[in-house]
């Protein structure tokens, strides 16, 4: 049964955060209850609204990763703005910033200037490449990380590269950046002390190509791009039924490769055929054995071909696309989707997955940009008429 408390709730988290990478980690914190005020560039803010307007006038990419925030608007270079920081930042737990290389500094917010201040203060620091070395302060982007960190170099067909088909670099910073900002709340549960946490794009990146690099270790040749299938285990991919629809199916040892060619291929004598005998010699010989699996599956539809694998036991999926990923029935079955509110109205949304099971996650609004500016001013101490100044030289 879940409880009404959350494990961050009573946290306050102020984020200077534009595009993806920060807002899906500062996401993530509000589902667990964090307060987190959004700060957005007035007139315009979040660079991400703009991005298209899908989900009834809103851009997908901003739904995803902004509900249960409250935004700011303020010019962070107006004078006006650094009193107000310092008010927010008083009262609160974690600062997270992915502005341009070295905007944070110059605005008075390194870890560094707030430390002396705010001594318990978290401060995370996202960027493309870190704050150090030749890199730092190339822009980056998820594309350009991706190409950087040598992902597109073993995605897609031999032929051309390909990119992942969500934000995967923002993805991987956003991911790092939320987990080492509760290691941190918890390092401050035991010493008192803040701490700051730098998360580079391109060394999380680095740290989930690491099965590739180490594949490819002392000049070895890497593994190669190979489309939809597995680069280094076969047979491990896409395979066609004969209704022409694609089954994916994957196997992962010679006792799976048994079975397959037992209770699958119906052609146990493939078994002892020693051209298939190991992994590496399968992988040698994909081409052959699509064939042959191909032509066992020519008389069998997509969801015959599915219905032998589950017999079998062996893995398989189907090769989903964006609408069937939205009736998925295993969703459906386990309750993930819940509505939340949004300027355009209600929406669906995925609960967050793996929270603790006495904890309701968090799923508030997606808000207007601007929505929360008066009352977060009124409660840093600012009355009517100052809040009518700010808003009259377009501070806020």
């Amino acid at each position: 049964m879940a409880t009404a408390s959350r494990p961050l709730d009573g946290i306050t988290v102020v984020s200077l955060e534009h595009a993806i990478a920060a807002p899906f980690c500062t996401r993530q914190l509000a589902d667990l209850g964090a307060r987190v005020i959004k700060v957005e560039r007035p007139g315009s803010g979040d660079f991400a609204r703009g991005y298209d307007e899908r989900v009834k006038g809103l851009a997908s990419h901003f739904v995803w990763t902004n509900r249960s925030k409250e935004s700011l608007t303020l010019d962070v270079k107006h004078e006006a703005a650094q009193d107000i920081l310092q008010r927010l930042l008083a009262g609160a737990d974690v600062l997270v910033q992915n502005l341009a290389p070295g905007a944070a500094a110059r605005l008075g917010l390194s870890f560094e200037a707030l430390h002396a201040k705010y001594p318990r203060l978290i401060v995370c620091d996202i960027s493309g490449y870190g704050d150090s070395g030749p890199y730092r302060d190339k822009k980056a982007y998820d594309l350009l990380i991706q190409s950087e960190s040598g992902f597109l170099s073993v995605t897609g067909t031999p032929d051309e590269p390909s990119k992942a088909g969500c934000s995967i670099a923002d993805i991987s910073a956003g991911m790092y950046a939320y987990s080492n900002i509760l290691a941190a709340l918890i390092q401050r549960g035991k010493t008192g002390m803040g701490s700051r946490v730098e998360v580079s794009m391109l060394e999380t990146m680095a740290e989930w190509m690491s099965y590739p690099l180490y594949y490819a270790i002392d000049g070895a040749a890497p593994p190669p791009r190979s489309g939809g299938a597995h680069a280094t285990i076969y047979p491990y991919g896409p395979f066609t039924a004969g209704d022409g629809k694609v089954v994916m199916l994957g196997l992962q040892n010679e006792r799976e490769w048994a079975i397959f060619c037992d209770k699958v291929l119906l052609q146990p004598e493939l078994t002892t055929d020693q051209r298939y005998a190991s992994n590496l010699k399968r992988t040698a010989a994909r081409a052959e054995i699509k064939a042959l699996v191909e032509q066992a599956f020519a008389g069998l539809s997509s969801e015959q071909v599915v219905a032998r694998l589950d017999a079998a036991g062996i893995a398989n999926a189907h090769v989903n696309d964006m609408h069937d990923l939205w009736r998925h029935e295993q969703l459906q079955a386990r309750g993930r989707w819940v509505q939340i509110d949004s300027p355009a109205g209600p929406l669906p949304a995925l609960l967050p997955p793996g929270l603790p099971s006495d904890v309701k996650a968090r799923m508030d609004a997606v808000p207007a940009l601007g929505q929360h500016t008066r009352d977060i001013l009124a409660d840093l101490g600012y009355g009517a008429e100052d809040i009518a100044r700010l808003e009259s030289t377009h501070a806020v």
